[in-house]
């Protein structure tokens, strides 16, 4: 007997209140990283060039004038995290026509803080959420996650049919903003990341659903542990940013992408991907061989919140969504490991 389809029955994204205009993020890192920007003036392009117009953050620029230790990060962290978790979780629900007495597993992914326990143990009074939940938080998964934790809930919706999962994802990059670093990748970074969170709801059921889950897949390549990811000191996270990753997409996404569209019986899909920057979105377009200028919605949601990591590509899918998705679509993004995360996507 064939499994059921796994259905998405809500989606809904959440974002902090402190709004970040790039013009002030800009000013605000001339004077944070001046050495940087006097030994490498053309640093400041980035600022200019990277697609954004505006960000949110859990916390206001001036709070990352003083110096923060690990406990004020994680502290920021743990506050936003679940703040976000929830307004995004029940924005979904109730789009889904549920509470959280009707959830049955919950999968939290997020790579920006550490919490133990997890963001769903701290938020589950809250929610309101039944004591005998299933909660899978996964970490380390970087931008990919919201890929590969939406491919985690569907697996854990088809191996129950007629159990509601929760995929929430979060994600604060704004904290790892280091005004006692000074790197390429750490002026770079300060252009490019914001803060934001999703919630998908999954039902595996007979009946056909407005859109519905297929295959997933992950290919990890070996040797590029270097392209992405962090580095940890006694202050917090450092990003790891090599400047080789749109060439590295250009030259070796098609293939396993290409694959997956063949071996999940796809014709002709949509891409969804997760906008991680300009340059990355003009090196997915070249390395897929797509008109330039064809992730209109990635563009839309990178020039309007940057990257999130994570929650982005499910940003994404929403605009996708709301403008109309017909057909059959693959969900992209690509992380640490390095590895690139695809999911099958069928509208009715």
């Amino acid at each position: 007997m064939a499994a059921a389809p796994v259905s998405v029955l809500g989606l809904a994204t959440a974002v902090p209140d402190h709004v970040l205009e790039q013009s002030a993020v800009a000013d605000y890192a001339r004077r944070i990283y001046a050495k940087s920007f006097a030994r490498y003036p053309k640093l400041a392009d980035v600022f200019v060039n990277a697609g954004i117009e505006r960000r949110y953050s859990v916390c206001p620029l001036e709070w990352f004038d003083a110096p923060r230790d690990w406990s004020e990060r994680t502290q920021a962290y743990l506050d936003g995290a679940e703040a976000l978790f929830v307004c995004a979780a029940e924005r979904a629900l109730a789009q889904a026509g549920m509470s959280a007495k009707d959830v049955d597993a919950i999968v939290t992914v997020s790579s920006t803080g550490i919490a133990t326990p997890s963001l769903d143990a701290r938020v589950a009074a809250r929610m309101g959420f039944r004591a005998s939940i299933s909660r899978v938080p996964v970490f380390g998964l970087g931008c990919a996650g919201g890929v590969s934790g939406l491919s985690i809930g569907a697996r854990l919706a088809r191996a129950e049919p007629g159990e509601v999962v929760l995929a929430v994802t979060v994600e604060l990059c704004t904290l790892a903003f280091r005004g006692d670093r000074g790197g390429k990748a750490d002026v770079i970074s300060s252009a490019l990341f914001g803060d934001g969170a999703a919630a998908v709801v999954l039902r595996a059921e007979r009946e056909q659903a407005p859109l519905s889950i297929g295959a997933a897949a992950e290919h990890t390549w070996p040797g590029t542990l270097d392209i992405m990811g962090w580095s940890v000191d006694p202050v917090g996270f450092g990003v790891v940013l090599s400047r080789s990753l749109p060439r590295f997409i250009e030259k070796r996404l098609a293939a396993p992408v290409r694959r997956f569209i063949a071996d999940a019986g796809l014709e002709a899909p949509r891409l969804i991907c997760h906008p991680g920057g300009a340059k990355v979105l003009d090196a997915v377009e070249t390395a897929l061989e797509l008109q330039k200028g064809t992730l209109r919605d990635e563009r839309e949601v990178l020039r309007g919140h940057g990257n999130m990591s994570a929650p982005s590509v499910l940003f994404v899918l929403e605009h996708a969504l709301k403008r109309g998705l017909p057909g059959q679509s693959v969900l992209s993004a690509l992380g640490p490991g390095f590895t690139a995360s695809v999911l099958a996507l069928e509208s009715a």
